[in-house]
């Protein structure tokens, strides 16, 4: 079985890694070039198909077209997509003569796009997952063919979640593989009407607004965190991320209630919320200045 393989990130590493121990034949892997940008904490896609001597290419999203013929003459089985970043045609998608599919970090048809694990602790979700879907023009809309569910804590971050929905990939990917060899597309309707979209997060999306409920603003906390840009606020003419926060008490009884903003009580750290509420900010750092 052939597969040509577009993948990037912790997913992408782990993915990759299932499919050669199945023993899938990976003809090409398409990657990113890492962003000099951006903060890199997650596993290498290049650095693995060295190891393994996987032929990969770097196009930019413009120069993804260029690639067509390639893939017209390679002729996969299968074409599989983790957390590559850039659309693919229905040109390129209709290369696989038996599917194309991708891999989204969340249980379809909730939170279709972009950040799905950042934006699902954003909204205070329990749970979370890994969706194997057929791939479509449209992103992340495709019949699922299989997936896995894991819990999010109440102050656990983006980060750790993300580490939780790597090894629920593997697991759908694991799962779904016996079929796949067979050639063999498991389909269950995507149903979107009950699902929802969402576009990416810029590090200004990150700006912590004290009028929202203190349980919103944990959230922003915990769904930014560090090595995320982080939630950030203006204490006494300084930008500061903050990076771990909690809504356990006890609190001190000196606080303030309805003075929303930063409140430093019995050398701790607390925000008030419009809510009336207060959160402990645990961990927290003047933001770096360009």
């Amino acid at each position: 079985m052939r597969a040509v393989v577009f993948a990037y990130h912790d997913v992408g590493v782990h993915c990759l890694k299932a499919l050669l121990a199945a023993g899938i034949q990976v003809e090409l892997v398409i990657t990113h070039q890492d962003d000099p940008n951006e903060n890199v904490w997650f596993g290498s896609v290049i650095q693995l198909c060295s190891e393994q001597r996987i032929t990969y290419i770097t196009p930019s999203a413009v120069e993804l077209k260029n690639f067509i013929p390639q893939l017209q003459a390679i002729a996969p089985d299968y074409i599989f997509s983790f957390y590559y970043r850039n659309m693919i045609s229905a040109e390129m998608l209709a290369c696989a003569k038996i599917a194309a599919l991708n891999m989204h970090g969340s249980l379809l048809p909730k939170y279709r796009g972009r950040a799905p694990v950042n934006w699902a602790i954003l909204h205070g979700e329990t749970k979370t997952g890994a969706s194997l879907h057929v791939m479509e023009v449209k992103p992340d809309a495709g019949d699922i063919v299989g997936q896995s569910e894991v819990s999010i804590g109440p102050n656990e971050t983006a980060t750790e979640v993300f580490v939780k929905v790597s090894q629920a990939a593997v697991k759908v990917l694991q799962a779904a593989l016996p079929e796949l060899i067979e050639g063999y597309v498991p389909r269950k309707p995507n149903n979107l009407a009950q699902g929802s979209y969402f576009g990416g997060r810029k590090p200004a999306d990150g700006q912590i607004h004290w009028n929202q409920t203190a349980s919103q603003v944990h959230n922003l906390i915990r769904a930014v965190a560090p090595p995320y840009p982080g939630a950030f606020t203006d204490w006494e003419g300084q930008i500061r991320i903050v990076a771990r926060s909690s809504l356990q008490g006890p609190f001190p009884e000196k606080l303030d209630l309805g003075a929303q903003g930063i409140q430093v009580v019995d050398n701790r750290v607390f925000g008030i919320c419009g809510d009336h509420q207060a959160i402990e900010i645990l961990e927290w750092f003047p933001a770096k200045t360009n």
